[in-house]
């Protein structure tokens, strides 16, 4: 009978507690290494377009000899070609420095960005390096 009553009993309520707290703490350290990875992945898709839209300014720069005024104007003449979904997630701004040398490139998502609307990654031409959402310099 002894051994029947042993399988009868169930866990303590100070063991039940310990592993909610130790589930708490795991949560606790996933959720936002989580989102840091998710913010990383949206913001992937303007790093490359702005590579890639900096590039096409060089190219612009180097046939017309003068700074490419904005982005629709190198897609319009055929420097560069955006798919209609990234238009459609995501605003480019270009500002650069008259000589083609400086300056930076800015993409600002949409509405229809996943990630929420309002959210800028910004490349700067003179150091190569992005800033802004994704990129661990803001929150």
């Amino acid at each position: 009978m002894k051994k029947f009553k042993k399988y009868l009993n169930g866990f303590t309520l100070v063991e039940i507690l310990i592993v909610v707290v130790i589930v708490g703490i795991l949560a606790a350290i996933a959720i936002p290494t989580y989102y840091s990875y998710v913010k990383k992945g949206y913001a992937t898709e303007a790093k490359t377009q702005l590579k890639s839209i900096v590039q096409a300014a060089d190219m612009y720069y180097s046939e017309r000899g003068e700074a490419a005024p904005d982005v629709e104007t190198m897609e319009a003449e055929g420097f560069i070609e955006i798919n209609q979904s990234v238009k459609n997630k995501w605003e480019f701004e270009l500002n650069l420095d008259p000589t083609g040398d400086g300056g930076s490139c800015t993409a600002t998502s949409t509405e229809e960005m996943s990630g929420g609307a309002g959210e800028v990654v910004t490349y700067d031409v003179a150091t190569g390096k992005f800033t802004g959402y994704g990129q661990g310099t803001q929150e």
